[in-house]
């Protein structure tokens, strides 16, 4: 006979845990000339902090750098030797938007990382502008599922904002940054030196990213750079440097003062105007700049915002006007197919998380969540935009 066997009932309910923890990170911002000359020691000492080890790196220029430094790259060898660092490589990568969509770039950094034997205790250091920051970042965050990044910042978009952010990434399947990882970087340097080259183009662009913090976190900064735009323009330093630097520490004080960096829930103020960036840049095959493609956005959104009623006329009327000293254009010919920019809203809202959520203005400095667009009101903007030139 077979033996029976009896089913207890289950005397005790099942039950679930749920155990909050945080891991401490520090956001490490300097400001300063020359980062590669050896009697600098800032790189130096940010590399050494935390270990007791000679510093082991490999190095990563955005090509358009090392073409406007002749030398760079000699003079990062010299740095490192004069300060004691091992470093097995030093490469090169192309710049801009296209960067972040070939795939060969981020294999040769991960080759790179791979052949240096960089570990959690060596660093990957990556100078330039955005594009290659982000995908250096983005090998960087998933080689031995991260290792230590040091970014130095050579443009004024990156210095003034996304070289700040602990965000990285890279463009597949038509989309921005749809790959990619939040993985805050050992440390920002910014050194101003790397402005100086900069083509008149690329030095306005990181304005448009100044103008969008002070627009929706400080109404003084964007008072400060209305009042300053034509000298800006200019390239005038002494009025653009301090701009910069605000912008950083805004940026800076936004990840680390509770502003949610790694994007749990769906607000997001510091997209202001991204929306239609984004898509823009999409549609125009990335020939339009990131910062320029902000700074129709931010227009638009500013335009919007005004047409349903939330901000004052006269304080839109001042918006686009700044923008308009700092030399942007707030229109470009692919916003005729508002159908396409509209679906926009779309991926960005999938980037969200689902929920359509999007910054708009109530007053300069003061920014209000909206959770729906009325397709009409983006269409008069636009057309009001087109009329203004």
């Amino acid at each position: 006979m077979p033996t029976s066997v009896r089913l207890h009932p289950v005397q005790e309910e099942f039950r679930g845990i749920q155990a909050p923890f945080s891991v401490p990170f520090v956001h490490r911002l300097h400001f300063t000339r020359d980062a590669f000359a050896p009697e600098n020691h800032t790189l130096d000492e940010v590399v050494r902090e935390g270990t007791d080890r000679a510093p082991r790196a490999v190095v990563f220029f955005d090509r358009a750098v090392s073409e406007a430094w002749p030398g760079i790259l000699t003079a990062a060898r010299v740095y490192a030797g004069a300060h004691g660092w091992e470093v097995p490589s030093i490469e090169t990568l192309p710049g801009g938007e296209e960067t972040k969509n070939d795939p060969a770039v981020l294999e040769q950094v991960l080759r790179a990382i791979h052949d240096a034997k960089i570990d959690r205790q060596s660093f990957v250091i990556a100078v330039g502008g955005g594009a290659v920051l982000d995908v250096v970042g983005y090998a960087a965050a998933i080689a031995h599922r991260g290792v230590r990044l040091v970014r130095l910042p050579t443009t004024t978009l990156s210095q003034a904002d996304s070289g700040v952010g602990v965000k990285n990434g890279i463009n597949a399947f038509g989309k921005k940054n749809y790959l990619g990882t939040f993985s805050p970087p050992w440390a920002v340097m910014n050194d101003e030196t790397f402005l100086s080259t900069l083509s008149d183009r690329d030095w306005r662009c990181g304005f448009a990213e100044a103008v969008k913090v002070g627009l929706v976190k400080d109404a003084a900064l964007f008072e400060s750079i209305e009042k300053a735009a034509t000298r800006i323009q200019r390239r005038d330093d002494m009025a653009a440097l301090p701009v910069i630097r605000e912008s950083a520490e805004l940026h800076l004080r936004h990840i680390t003062d509770g502003g949610d960096p790694f994007e749990l829930i769906s607000a997001r103020p510091l997209d202001f105007g991204h929306w239609a960036a984004h898509k823009l840049e999409q549609m125009t095959d990335f020939r339009l700049r990131h910062g320029e493609a902000v700074a129709i956005g931010l227009a638009l959104d500013t335009t919007y915002s005004v047409k349903i009623g939330l901000l004052d006329p006269p304080q839109g009327d001042r918006v686009l006007h700044c923008l308009s000293a700092l030399g942007f254009r707030l229109y470009n010919d692919a916003m005729a197919d508002s159908d396409t920019l509209l679906a926009g809203l779309d991926e960005f809202c999938e980037h969200l998380g689902g929920v359509l959520t999007l910054a708009m203005l109530r007053g300069i400095g003061n920014s209000v969540d909206i959770h729906e667009i009325e397709a009409g009101c983006v269409r008069e903007s636009i057309e009001h935009l087109a009329q203004r030139g």
